[in-house]
């Protein structure tokens, strides 16, 4: 799923001292503005275009973001009942990203959002309720903490928690310990991971985790990630 339009030196910036910047992702649509919504026009050559250029960013970026998210969504075998919903709101996202600048900049990119996100979270309960009936019958459907979403989960011990098809959209795991954890079926979207320990956890199908969210957590060669994503080299020389 990685975006046709991604920047060269992102992949660079550890090492080139600019840490925070590894725990953004603008998903292309930078190079989207740049390349094919002014034709390869620099504004630093053409000024006049600058304050436009940097409105239509933030729009942009939204519209990449939810097309990530839906083309994920659509490999998702529990989502296959809303294929067709998913593939129609896929297809309406790309159109948007083609718009001309004056139309992008006139979007109601917030009702957009909303519709995106309805799709996103009925496709999030298909997956958990399936992760879920997978654990009932391995372990006997003994009770687990529930989580809602945006969970306060600063600095958490959760160490080897079996947190499968667990829903930590938009979840606070900063510095939190989720070491050897499993978490199959978790939704993570827009959970916060900045020096979340994910040393040996198994995050192989958790849905809507993203690349730069890895790269704010540290983890191991052990960590099991989505195939869609790469363990970032600074895990590899410990960094």
């Amino acid at each position: 799923m990685q975006s046709n339009f991604r920047c060269g030196v992102h992949n660079d910036l550890r090492q080139l001292g600019f840490k925070g910047c590894t725990v953004y992702d603008c998903f292309g649509a930078g190079q989207m503005v740049s390349q094919v919504t002014y034709d390869g026009l620099d504004w630093r050559k053409a000024p006049e275009t600058a304050k436009q250029m940097f409105e239509v960013f933030p729009i942009m970026r939204q519209l990449h973001e939810l097309r990530w998210y839906l083309t994920e969504a659509l490999t998702l075998r529990p989502a296959r009942t809303i294929y067709d919903e998913l593939s129609s709101a896929l297809a309406e996202t790309e159109r948007l990203t083609r718009l001309e600048p004056d139309s992008i900049l006139e979007l109601d990119v917030a009702t957009h959002r909303a519709n995106v996100n309805a799709l996103l979270l009925q496709t999030s309960e298909l997956v958990r309720a399936e992760a879920l009936r997978s654990l009932k019958g391995a372990n006997g459907g003994s009770r687990r903490k529930t989580y809602g979403r945006g969970a306060d989960l600063f600095g958490a011990k959760l160490k080897g928690a079996d947190l499968r098809g667990a829903n930590l959209r938009g979840a606070y795991l900063i510095a939190a310990d989720l070491s050897g954890a499993d978490l199959r079926g978790a939704d993570l979207i827009g959970a916060d991971f900045r020096d979340t320990n994910i040393r040996g956890a198994n995050l192989a199908e958790s849905i809507f985790l993203t690349q730069f969210q890895v790269n704010a957590a540290k983890g191991d060669s052990s960590t099991k990630l989505p195939p869609t994503l790469n363990q970032p080299s600074h895990w590899r020389v410990g960094r």
